[in-house]
C-alpha cells in the first residue's frame, strides 16, 4: 500500500486512547449477565401459594435447566397487607433471555409441573398482575455473587432513580469506574447484583441487591458506609453529587423462600 493511501486510510479508524484499558480487570472482560425482575402482584394466600408452588415444582428446575442458575424467590419482610413476590431470573446472554420462554413451553415436565399455574382459570388466576424489568450487570461485576441459601439473612433491595439518562449513566459510573462498588465491599455491604434497568417502569433507575445476616448487620453496614473517608471523598466530587445524579430511592427488605436459590 502506497503511504499516502495507508494514511487516508488510517484517518477512518477511530482511536481508542490508552486510558480505556488502564483500568481494564479480569471481571470486565467476563460477559456481564442480565438479570429479569419479576415482580408479582398477589391478593391472597392462594395466590401466594400458587406462584410460589409453580416456581419450587416447575420454573426454577426448568429454569436450571437451560442454564439460568441462582434464582432468587423472595417475600417481603413487612409487607403492607398481602406481601407480594420477588423473583430474580440471572441469563448468560440476552439470546437466553430472548429464547428461556420458548425453551420452557417445550419442556414437557414443565408444561405438566406448571399446568395450575399456566392454566388457572380467569375467575380464579395465579396473580393479580407481573410486573417485569431486564437488568444489565455492571461492568466490575458482571456476575452474580455466590450466596449461602442455608444461612438465615436478609436482602435489600434497592433501586436508583436519575432525572435524566445522563444522569443514570453518570451514577452507574460512580458505582464502576468512580469506585462506589469498592467501598461498598470494603465497609460490608455484600453485594448480590448490580444492573443497569433497560426494559421496565420509573426509568432511568438501575437497581441492585445486598444481603446481610439481620437488620443489626443492615444497619452497621449502612453506618460504615456512611462514615466511610473514602465515600465521603467521592460523593464530594461535583460530578457525582446525589443531587445531580438521584431523584428518588426506593429500598425493599426481603426473605428468601424456603426454596429460593439465592
Amino acid at each position: 500500500m502506497k503511504r499516502r493511501s495507508f494514511v487516508k486510510a488510517s484517518l477512518l479508524v477511530p482511536t481508542i486512547p490508552a486510558a480505556a484499558f488502564a483500568g481494564t480487570t479480569s471481571a470486565q472482560k467476563t460477559a456481564r449477565e442480565y438479570y429479569e425482575l419479576r415482580v408479582y402482584t398477589l391478593k391472597d394466600a392462594t395466590q401466594q401459594q400458587m406462584v410460589a408452588d409453580y416456581y419450587q415444582h416447575a420454573a426454577i428446575p426448568a429454569y436450571n435447566k437451560t442454564g439460568s442458575k441462582n434464582i432468587g424467590v423472595f417475600t417481603e419482610l413487612k409487607p403492607e397487607g398481602q406481601t407480594k413476590l420477588f423473583v430474580v431470573i440471572p441469563y448468560k446472554s440476552i439470546e437466553d433471555f430472548s429464547s428461556a420462554k420458548s425453551k420452557l413451553m417445550n419442556d414437557k415436565t414443565y408444561i405438566d409441573a406448571a399446568s395450575a399455574y399456566l392454566h388457572a382459570p380467569a375467575t380464579a388466576p395465579a396473580y393479580e398482575r407481573i410486573e417485569s424489568s431486564l437488568l444489565y450487570a455492571f461492568p466490575r461485576m458482571p456476575e452474580m455473587a455466590t450466596t449461602t441459601p442455608d444461612k438465615p439473612r436478609i436482602f435489600e433491595l434497592r433501586r436508583y432513580e436519575s432525572p435524566t439518562e445522563a444522569a443514570g449513566m453518570k451514577k452507574i459510573e460512580m458505582f464502576n469506574e468512580g469506585g462506589e462498588m469498592d467501598i461498598f465491599k470494603k465497609t460490608g455491604l455484600d453485594a448480590v447484583f448490580y444492573g443497569q434497568s433497560l426494559i421496565g417502569g420509573n426509568q432511568p433507575n438501575l437497581t441492585y441487591m445486598l444481603q446481610f445476616d439481620d437488620m443489626a448487620d443492615h444497619d452497621k453496614s449502612w453506618g460504615t458506609f456512611g462514615s466511610s473517608p473514602e465515600w465521603n471523598k467521592l460523593k464530594s466530587i461535583p460530578d457525582y453529587a446525589d443531587a445531580k445524579l438521584i431523584s428518588k430511592i426506593t429500598a425493599i427488605f426481603l426473605t428468601p423462600t424456603s426454596f429460593s436459590q439465592i
